[in-house]
């Protein structure tokens, strides 16, 4: 009986961030020989950064929550998260040797509290394996062949191949598939480059605009400078827009947010910043509810009694328990009403001219602070481009994207992390099955 054997192939993975790291630990499990290149001097250095250096890995919550929480594409994740959800990765994790704890949210970090610990736990999995790991090396091109598949008119190509630079001399890899994770534009300081768009663009496939997401926003109100540092907890966000003369409600949250001397950040507001992006600019408003567990009716009411059982103070010393000392004035002023008027002075219409105030402080959003602020960049490579299952470049034999360089980006919480882990592995396997069938 003759027995075959799958060739030992090469697989590169461009990229070492949480895509590629994950793809490269599967791989790595393969025959296959697996190298894997960055061009920073260390691994996963955007992980080091998340969860403010702790990386909340993942949300330990059904598959349903992430697609629900994810703001471009949630359709195209299904395949990819239900092979590998949440559950999946923690099981993959402990088995590197890293132990978990999930917190407030079904936030999941390391225990020690050190996101540097998840990319060391990737780093020794991948190198206890065999798989190569290539620092400071950047990728200039890809090398594609001519390539007519019979059963698929519309691919065009196979990637062979690509031209890599270690700062001083360039050199040819070849390789039999080959993996793009190479980020997004977010926080430049990483390293991340927008390279995969370059790549993506020579040959020809879309790219949907990127634009920073999860990121602060900067308002048309000046006064917001002398509010900086100021933190508001329990507080309702909503965030309108204009389309086609007509108010659009875009989202609503409950939660906390800060003030900046640019203007508006915080939990409430990165995530705000996920959804409105596609309306900047534009007339885009924000919508702070200050007293959210009161109706209008018995926010009235306690103004009354504050100002009647205060009635011979000024009214900043009789409303000094109702916000901070710093935001009361600029509350008072949207009202209408003098901060150093009485307590007894303040007329019905005034009083209910606050209560609506406080139930509806509103502030301009201008735009965002940009790349090197944001959590992650929304747009990408289109995902009409890629295969949902495997993660394969359509048009394009041996050639797959993961990661960040997608058009998926969600909410704060572990969601995008997860989307990383999701996709680096359904690329693997995608990698390992097509090489199979190729034989």
């Amino acid at each position: 009986m003759l027995l075959f054997r799958i060739m030992k192939k090469t697989i590169v993975i461009v990229g070492g961030g949480a895509a590629g790291l994950f793809a490269a630990y599967v791989l790595t499990k393969s025959d296959h020989k697996v190298i894997l290149i960055e061009q920073n001097e260390k691994l996963g250095k955007k992980i080091y950064i998340t969860g403010k250096g702790r990386c909340n890995l993942t949300n330990d919550s059904p598959a349903e929550t992430l697609l629900a929480n994810t703001v471009s594409n949630p359709k195209f994740l299904y395949s990819a998260v239900s092979r590998l959800d949440a559950k999946e990765t923690m099981r993959h994790f402990s088995d590197m040797g890293l132990r978990m704890k999930t917190e407030r949210g079904n936030r999941v970090f390391p225990v020690s509290d050190h996101a540097s610990d998840v990319t060391a736990a990737l780093e020794r999995s991948i190198r206890k394996a065999g798989g190569e790991i290539w620092l400071n090396q950047k990728v200039i091109r890809l090398i594609v062949k001519e390539f007519a598949d019979e059963n698929d008119k519309k691919v065009t190509g196979r990637v062979c191949g690509l031209l890599v630079s270690d700062g001083k001399q360039e050199k040819v890899l070849d390789c039999d598939c080959l993996l793009l994770a190479t980020g997004g534009v977010s926080y430049p300081t990483t390293g991340a480059t927008g390279d995969g768009y370059r790549f993506a663009g020579e040959l020809g496939l879309q790219v949907v605009d990127p634009r920073p997401a999860l990121v602060p926003l900067t308002v048309r109100e000046d006064f917001c400078k002398d509010l900086s540092g100021l933190s508001l907890k329990n507080v309702r966000l909503s965030v309108t827009a204009r389309v086609k003369n007509k108010e659009k409600k875009i989202c609503e949250d409950f939660g906390e947010m800060l003030f900046t001397h640019f203007g508006l950040s915080g939990p409430l507001v990165l995530s705000a910043s996920s959804r409105i992006g596609k309306y900047l600019p534009g007339e885009v408003v924000c919508h702070i509810d200050l007293k959210p567990a009161l109706t209008l009716e018995q926010l009235d009411a306690r103004l009354l009694r504050d100002l009647t059982d205060r009635s011979n103070k000024i009214v900043t010393n009789a409303l000094f328990d109702l916000l901070p000392k710093s935001l009361l004035p600029y509350v008072l002023s949207r009202s209408g009403i003098d901060k150093d008027k009485s307590a007894n002075g303040v007329t019905k219409e005034e009083r209910l001219e606050l209560a609506r105030t406080l139930k509806d402080f509103t502030f301009h959003v201008t735009g965002t602070r940009g790349f090197h602020e944001a959590i992650i960049t929304q747009g990408g490579l289109s995902v009409k481009e890629v295969d949902p299952s495997t993660m394969r470049v359509k048009k394009y034999r041996g050639l797959y994207a993961a990661g960040e360089l997608l058009d998926l980006d969600a909410m704060t919480g572990g969601f995008n992390l997860q989307i990383a882990w999701s996709t680096g592995y359904a690329a693997a396997c995608g990698i390992l099955t097509d090489l199979e069938e190729e034989g």
